[in-house]
């Protein structure tokens, strides 16, 4: 069933000059190419990959993921086949389906984030690059170039003197004000910002007293984030006019939509995708149902549209 010809409501929206015919699309980490057995690839927005690095990264060790009260917390630690095999194999299979495709990226330096943009940027198929400047679970010890104005600044700014495809910064939501990071990003050249990776958490299990996580320290996802997202995409929307792409604990329709009335211009869906494989598109008749129930014909009115007394 084709969702957008299922209403008579606009559901296309804008990421700079990367035109999406919805806005709902995975998070990075939480999509593969296992999916297409369960959902349509050509009705969501786009194609996110998870994020990508320059070599081969076996991750943290394990456990990675464990449950918690309205959520999960993982540290990956950005498993990675490196970029021949992303240039290769990835990417090509991707090819096959019409929506565009969003290359995430995490590298180890400023020059290794502008070589690895530079050089995915230069292949036919991918409609923007977004750079995983927030993953708060690398070294450990919650350290993420974006929590930083200047590295941010810095980092985009050079990536943006290599390519000329669209560029989103992943902001991470682990620093004191997000608006200073959403304003650096801006300054160094941004297309988009994506608000936001996760949330520096820890769990202890109680009867070995050891952390239940390989890594110590992890990302929270999930229903427990989404007011801590909602907030920051508001407070982000305030300070600058990029558009944002919004990310953490959206579940459902009204996520979603509450997501797009803070600021957000699209949305992306992690954690619900492990719950219900077909989430994605659960959430996106959810929105076409909300739109109609309202008289809402053209999505774009929902942006920003929290009213304030």
């Amino acid at each position: 069933m084709n969702i957008t010809a299922k209403k008579s409501v606009n559901l296309q929206v804008n990421i700079g000059s990367l035109q999406l015919k919805n806005p709902i699309m995975p998070a990075s980490g939480a999509f593969g190419e296992d999916m297409d057995s369960v959902i349509d690839f050509n009705e969501i927005a786009a194609i996110v990959p998870k994020s990508i690095t320059k070599y081969p990264r076996k991750g943290n060790k394990t456990p990675r993921v464990c449950e918690v009260p309205a959520g999960m917390i993982n540290s990956i630690g950005i498993q990675s086949k490196g970029i021949e095999y992303y240039l290769q194999h990835t990417l090509p299979y991707y090819r096959q389906y019409e929506v565009p495709l969003i290359s995430s990226i995490s590298a180890d330096s400023f020059d290794e984030f502008a070589e690895m943009a530079e050089t995915i940027g230069r292949v036919d198929g991918v409609a923007a690059l977004e750079l995983n400047i927030s993953c708060p679970n690398l070294k450990g010890d919650g350290h993420a170039f974006g929590m930083d104005p200047e590295s941010t600044y810095k980092l985009i700014h050079q990536v943006k003197q290599v390519t000329d495809k669209p560029v989103i910064a992943k902001l991470t939501p682990n620093v004191t004000s997000i608006q200073d990071i959403a304003l650096a990003a801006e300054q160094g050249g941004a297309d988009g910002l994506n608000v936001a990776n996760t949330i520096l958490a820890m769990s202890i299990d109680v009867h070995s007293r050891k952390p239940k996580i390989g890594n110590v320290m992890g990302g929270l996802s999930g229903p427990a984030v989404k007011p801590i997202i909602v907030r920051m995409i508001y407070q982000v929307r305030q300070v600058t006019r990029l558009p944002i792409i919004g990310c953490g604990g959206v579940m459902t329709g009204e996520d979603a939509i509450e997501m797009m009335l803070a600021g957000a211009s699209a949305v992306q869906v992690g954690t619900a995708s492990f719950v219900q494989p077909t989430a994605m598109l659960d959430i996106l008749r959810q929105m076409v149902d909300y739109m109609v129930q309202y008289g809402i014909a053209d999505i774009n009115e929902l942006i920003g549209g929290v009213i304030i007394d």
